[in-house]
C-alpha cells in the first residue's frame, strides 16, 4: 500500500494556491460537469453482476393504501417502493467497479479532476477551506456521499467498500470521525466502536492532492456485496456470544430525523411479554453491547431508519425484518439487503397522530405471524 506524505509549510502553501487556481480555472469556463468516473485512465471489473429475484415483501391487505408519502425511489436500483413491495421478479444488479483517475484535488470534502467534480460532504462554510497539508501518492476513496450523511449507509455501504479500498491504496474518507454520528444516538458515537471491532484504521482528509486515485462502484447489490456484508457480520459477532432467540427490538424514540412513533416502548414491550423479543436502544447503548443483543435474533423489529442496521447487520440467512412505516415517508431500502441476503422483509403502515404516528399492535403481531418459521 502506498503511503501518504505530510507536507511542509512551504509546500502546503504551494499546493493551496494550486488548488485555488484550479478551482478558479474549472469556473471561469462554465463547462458542464463531468462525473469522476469519466476522467478515469483504467476501469476494471472488481467483482460481476447478476440477476436475482425480488419477491413480495410480508404485509396485510390495504397497509399500502394508507401511505400519504413515498421515499424509496431515491435508492439504488431506483424502482418505486409500492412495486418493490409488490414484488419486482427478476432485477438485475450491475458490476463492482473500479476506477484509476490521476492527479486529483481533495478540496474541503469533494473531489476535483478537470470539469469533473464529485462532492462527498458539505462543506464546512459558504467559501471552500482550502488548506492542502498531503500529498498521496495512491489512494483509495471508499466513502460515498450517502454514507457521510447516514449512518446506516455507512455501516451498510462504506464499511463493506472499504476491504476492497485497502488493497488499492490508502484507504481515505472524507468524514470526520465526529461527524458519523448515528441519527438516533443523542451524540454517543457508534463509529469508533465499529471501527475497532472491524479493523478499520482509514485516513481522514478534508484536503489532499493525489497522484492516482482510485474510486468505486460498489452500491449494486451483487452476490460479492452480499459476501461482504456477511464476512463483517461474522467479524461482528466473533466478540460476542451468540444464542438464538426470537427477536429484538430496536428503538428510535424521538431522536434523528423525526418519525415519531406515539406507541414505540408500548409495542417494544408486548413483544418482549408476549414473544420472548428483547429491547435495545442504541441511543443508552455501546457497540458491544448492542451487538450482543441483536446476535441471534431471528427476527428484528424497529422504525425505519438507519438505526435497523445495528440488527441487519447480523440478521443470519431466512431471518426477518419488520420495519414499522410511518405513513408520510414509506422507505424500501432495506428490502433491497433481505432480498440480496435470502431474509425475509415485512412492514406495517402506521397512522397519522400528532406529529408523529402510531401502529397497530394487532398488526404487528398478525405481520410477523406471516413470516415463515
Amino acid at each position: 500500500m502506498s503511503e501518504f506524505n505530510a507536507l511542509t509549510s512551504d509546500s502546503q502553501s504551494k499546493w493551496s494556491l494550486a488548488a485555488y487556481k484550479h478551482m478558479f480555472n474549472t469556473r471561469l469556463t462554465r463547462q458542464p460537469s463531468l462525473s469522476l468516473r469519466s476522467q478515469a485512465v483504467k476501469t476494471w471489473e472488481i467483482a460481476p453482476g447478476e440477476i436475482s429475484n425480488a419477491p413480495p415483501a410480508f404485509f396485510l391487505p390495504d397497509q399500502l393504501e394508507r401511505v400519504t408519502g413515498w421515499a424509496g425511489d431515491l435508492f439504488y436500483p431506483y424502482e418505486h417502493p409500492r412495486r418493490t413491495m409488490e414484488g419486482i421478479g427478476s432485477v438485475e444488479h450491475g458490476a463492482t467497479r473500479g476506477y484509476l483517475l490521476k492527479d486529483v484535488w481533495l478540496i474541503d470534502g469533494a473531489l476535483y479532476k478537470g470539469n469533473a467534480k464529485a462532492s462527498l460532504s458539505p462543506r464546512s462554510g459558504w467559501l471552500p477551506n482550502i488548506r492542502v497539508e498531503n500529498e498521496i501518492d495512491r489512494g483509495a476513496m471508499y466513502c460515498t456521499a450517502g454514507g457521510n450523511k447516514w449512518f446506516g449507509s455507512w455501516l451498510m455501504d462504506d464499511c463493506i467498500t472499504y476491504p476492497i479500498a485497502c488493497e488499492e491504496g490508502v484507504p481515505v474518507t472524507t468524514a470526520a470521525s465526529a461527524n458519523l454520528v448515528s441519527t438516533v444516538t443523542n451524540g454517543i458515537l457508534h463509529t469508533p466502536g465499529y471501527e475497532d471491532w472491524l479493523g478499520m484504521t482509514p485516513v481522514r482528509l478534508r484536503n489532499a492532492f493525489f497522484r492516482e486515485l482510485v474510486i468505486f462502484d460498489d452500491l449494486c447489490q451483487n452476490r460479492n456485496k452480499h459476501l461482504r456484508f456477511r464476512a463483517m457480520g461474522g467479524k461482528l459477532l466473533s466478540h460476542v456470544n451468540v444464542c438464538s432467540h426470537p427477536g429484538v427490538f430496536i428503538l428510535r424514540g424521538g431522536t434523528g430525523e423525526l418519525r415519531l412513533l406515539r406507541n414505540e416502548m408500548e409495542l417494544a414491550e408486548r413483544l418482549r411479554d408476549r414473544r420472548d423479543f428483547r429491547i435495545i436502544d442504541p441511543a443508552k447503548s455501546d457497540v458491544p453491547t448492542i451487538v450482543a443483543a441483536c446476535a441471534g435474533a431471528r427476527t428484528v423489529v424497529g422504525i425505519e431508519g438507519s438505526h435497523l442496521i445495528h440488527g441487519v447487520n447480523v440478521l443470519q440467512p431466512g431471518g426477518s425484518l419488520l420495519v414499522l412505516q410511518p405513513p408520510n415517508r414509506f422507505l424500501c431500502f432495506f428490502k433491497y439487503l433481505t432480498d440480496r441476503d435470502q431474509q425475509n422483509f415485512g412492514f406495517v403502515v402506521g397512522t397519522p397522530e400528532g406529529d408523529g404516528f402510531s401502529v397497530d399492535p394487532d398488526e404487528v403481531e398478525r405481520t410477523l405471524d406471516l413470516f415463515p418459521s
